[in-house]
């Protein structure tokens, strides 16, 4: 039988709404805070908790070692760019989470297709068009009438 304390339990469980893990790489701290502020602390009314990277080994390593509802990429970083590491993940971890490409330019559209990429923004970046882009990975599914 369940006691008030269970009920209330699970009302507190069932009111608080699923995290939403966004990996962000760059070198640049600039471009990563940019993001941070695009996109800001909720999407679609579930908290974002972020995890920042700068270097293409700490990718890696998060994205086999925790789950992410998200992974935003910046293909102009430095030694390693953001398109290639979306198609190594792509093609070596399974079940790889979906990746949203930073790109030099709107011309560049077709190297995050290359990639694998499920969705690209160019620099500079907007931050309506980044918010955009993030909260569609997030939007609920539609209904069927």
């Amino acid at each position: 039988m369940a006691t008030m304390s269970d009920v209330a339990k699970h009302d507190e469980s069932a009111a608080t709404p699923l995290k939403a893990r966004i990996l962000i790489y760059s070198d640049d701290r600039n471009v990563r805070e940019k993001v941070r502020f695009a996109v800001g602390s909720t999407t679609h009314g579930r908290p974002v908790e972020w995890l920042e990277t700068a270097t293409h080994a700490a990718v890696i390593e998060a994205v086999e070692s925790q789950p992410f509802d998200l992974l935003i990429l910046d293909g102009e970083a430095a030694k390693v760019g953001g398109m290639g590491i979306c198609r190594q993940i792509k093609h070596e971890i399974y079940a790889a989470p979906p990746v949203l490409l930073l790109v030099g330019r709107p011309a560049d559209a077709w190297l995050a297709t290359w990639s694998e990429a499920e969705a690209a923004v160019s620099h500079p970046l907007d931050p309506f068009v980044v918010r955009d882009a993030v909260d569609e990975f997030f939007a609920p599914a539609a209904q069927a009438s």
